[in-house]
């Protein structure tokens, strides 16, 4: 096949994690099973969140929009590898490819930003619990959830225009369940090295910054809670901060895993199981980390409860 533009191409086909017809019905009942949970775990702290007035705080605030980045972010992948399935089809158009991806990095770029603002949101109520509510007050916590959407959505831009650049010499076939940038330049036959820079240094900004202000933010937290007096003051202070940081290490060890294994991986497949734990995994886990062991979150889900049934 000969060199086509990418501008020319109508549609892709995603070849998702295994081509076995027979397998089909189960990666079917897998997927939908994760983003159902996914779903009813993110809507439901949401739903508590909103309908308590006792959780109108700037955490439980930036808790709901990460739960809103995640519902975003699973069904931008999954509900296209569901109807794929189902249909057994492997298609997707060119601009349906555009702005899955596009999106994907929208919800991504803002769970990761949205992260590093809880960390802050932390590192002021632990540091300076005094003028905590002078600090974070509503101007400031609606600008900085306002701020980390614009920012994602210019990075997420980026990308896209690196795509319509390409080239390709063979079938446009991405070893993935959704169009994924970096899979598309190990397919192109022209010189993609300006795009896979881009989209690297793109991936670094959203990465490696929030990941410093987290880390900056939690040297402060933990060095303030080793001066706490007594012990269970300092062991309530490490296990509410652990939430926050078991979020932190899965989302960036997985979304890291699927950089490291699209640039250095010679199996495209092992990426595509990378990109289910990012893109699919960490969110369903989002809502099981942070609300079983909070007592403000289930006591507020059980007068919610109480309210519906």
């Amino acid at each position: 096949m000969g060199p086509q533009n990418l501008t020319g191409v109508s549609e892709f086909l995603l070849l998702g994690l295994s081509e076995d017809p027979e397998l089909q019905p189960l990666l079917f009942g897998m997927f939908l099973s994760m983003y159902l949970v996914t779903m009813a775990g993110n809507l439901l702290i949401i739903l508590t969140v909103i309908s308590d007035p006792h959780l109108h705080t700037p955490m439980y605030f930036f808790l709901s929009n990460l739960s809103l980045a995640d519902i975003g972010c699973t069904s931008t992948t999954v509900a296209k590898v569901l109807v794929n399935t189902y249909t057994h089809q492997r298609d997707i158009s060119y601009v349906g490819c555009l702005i899955q991806f596009s999106f994907l990095y929208l919800f991504a770029c803002l769970d990761s930003l949205l992260l590093m603002v809880m960390a802050y949101d932390w590192f002021v109520a632990i540091c300076h619990p005094l003028y905590y509510l002078v600090i974070m007050n509503s101007h400031l916590c609606g600008l900085l959830v306002l701020v980390s959407i614009f920012i994602s959505f210019f990075l997420s831009q980026l990308h896209c225009i690196t795509v319509p650049q390409l080239t390709f010499c063979i079938d446009v076939e991405i070893p993935s369940f959704f169009c994924d940038p970096s899979q598309l330049f190990n397919l192109a036959c022209s010189n993609a090295s300006t795009n896979t820079i881009l989209m690297y240094l793109v991936g670094a900004i959203f990465g490696c910054v929030p990941i410093s202000g987290i880390l900056f933010s939690y040297i402060r937290i933990f060095s303030s809670i080793l001066r706490i007096p007594s012990s269970s003051g300092k062991a309530k202070a490490f296990v509410t901060c652990g939430f926050h940081l078991s979020v932190v290490c899965l989302f960036y060890g997985t979304g890291i895993g699927v950089y490291l294994s699209s640039a250095v991986s010679p199996s495209l497949r092992k990426g595509a199981v990378a990109s289910v734990m990012f893109t699919v995994v960490t969110p369903m886990l989002n809502p099981f980390i942070y609300s079983p062991r909070n007592t403000a979150i289930k006591r507020a889900l059980q007068r919610l409860l109480r309210r519906i049934f």
